[in-house]
C-alpha cells in the first residue's frame, strides 16, 4: 500500500520546485513543467488544509458551528 505524503512533505516539494524555477539557466519548457507541478502541489495543500478546517468545526447544541 502506498504511504500518504504529509502536508509538510508537500510543502517541501513545493519549496524545491520554487527553488528550481528561480534558477537562471532554466529553459522555458522546464519552467512551464515546473509551474504546472507547483500548481498541482498548491492545490493539494489547499485541499488538505480545507479538509482539516472542516474537521475542526463541530455543531453545538444550538445547531451552530464551533471550533475545537
Amino acid at each position: 500500500m502506498a504511504k500518504e505524503v504529509t502536508l509538510e512533505q508537500t510543502f517541501g516539494k513545493l519549496e524545491d520546485t520554487i527553488a528550481k524555477l528561480e534558477q537562471e539557466d532554466i529553459s522555458l519548457e522546464e519552467s512551464f513543467k515546473l509551474y504546472k507541478e507547483g500548481m498541482k502541489l498548491i492545490k493539494s495543500c489547499n485541499d488538505r488544509i480545507d479538509k482539516v478546517e472542516k474537521e475542526v468545526l463541530k455543531l453545538n447544541e444550538n445547531g451552530e458551528l464551533d471550533e475545537f
